[in-house]
């Protein structure tokens, strides 16, 4: 009789091992899922950041060139504005005296247009 307990004791012991390990198996699998599916939603999150970084980089680098190049054709303005104003300050100067310019003839000097003095002029 004693014999036959100590079996169904051993017997009950292996089984609640099975058990055990079973059970034991499983948490390392749904943990390893686990794992795996936030690596995969972190992976996501971090590759949509990474293409907008992306988008951004390029934006900024559209921005400067299309930056320097008002830059560039403002600087130019400002110079046709400096010399016609130039032109405008020598054509007529205050208290000059001597021959007179007509505007259309201080607009074209101005604006660089070289006109031959045969040209007929617009009345």
């Amino acid at each position: 009789m004693l014999s036959r307990l100590l079996k169904e004791h051993q017997a009950k012991q292996n089984e609640r091992k099975e058990l055990q390990e079973k059970r034991r198996r499983e948490a390392i699998a749904a943990a390893t899922c686990l794992t795996e599916a936030l690596v995969d939603h972190l992976n996501v999150g971090v590759a949509q950041a990474y293409m907008n970084q992306r988008k951004l980089d390029h934006e900024v680098k559209t921005l400067q060139v299309q930056a320097a190049q008002f830059a560039k054709q403002t600087g130019q303005w400002i110079g046709m504005v400096e010399n016609f104003n130039q032109a405008l300050k020598v054509v007529w100067e205050p208290g000059k005296t001597g021959s007179t310019v007509s505007p259309t003839k201080a607009k074209e000097e101005a604006a660089g247009i070289v006109v031959p003095a045969n040209f007929p002029q617009r009345r």
